[in-house]
């Protein structure tokens, strides 16, 4: 059995992809209010909001889990809208020994095509695969939706 392993997901939107991308580039601290059951809080821990390795915690809800991560912004990539996060600390560590994942937005007709990508190494080999956190990832997806269609 492999201990490294890479998921992903897609979820069609009717956002632009310039605007979800900007919630995670530069506007993460709106997403407890877009997403208050699911994350209820995001802090600097070092850095800021918009720099490549500034550190956040958050305190979110995965499933009926109260989780809190610690990540740093591993890269950016503008040009393709994407982001990719690198966990630090926190609940998920337990299972795995590394955890990064990844938000992509590609612009499709009005809307756009989301993709969510986690990889990651698994601590111990009877570890879980991170479906859930896969899940979660497509339900603030859909609120952020909704908060950019309707906000």
């Amino acid at each position: 059995m492999a201990l490294t392993g890479k998921l992903e997901t897609e979820t069609e939107i009717k956002a632009p992809a310039d605007k979800f991308f900007k919630i995670f580039r530069s506007q993460a601290h709106h997403l407890p209010n877009i997403c208050s059951d699911k994350i209820h809080k995001i802090e600097v821990h070092e850095g800021d909001w918009e720099t490549q390795g500034s550190v956040k915690h958050w305190s979110l809800t995965v499933g009926e889990n109260s989780e809190s991560i610690k990540e740093t912004v591993d890269q950016i990539d503008e040009e393709n809208r994407s982001i990719t996060f690198k966990v630090l600390d926190g609940e998920v560590l337990k299972d795995y020994k590394s955890y990064k994942f990844t938000t992509q937005a590609i612009p499709k007709g009005e809307g756009c095509l989301v993709i969510w990508t986690i990889e990651y190494e698994k601590a111990s080999e009877g570890g879980p695969d991170p479906h859930n956190c896969l899940e979660f990832s497509v339900n603030i997806t859909k609120d952020i939706e909704s908060h950019l269609v309707n906000g």
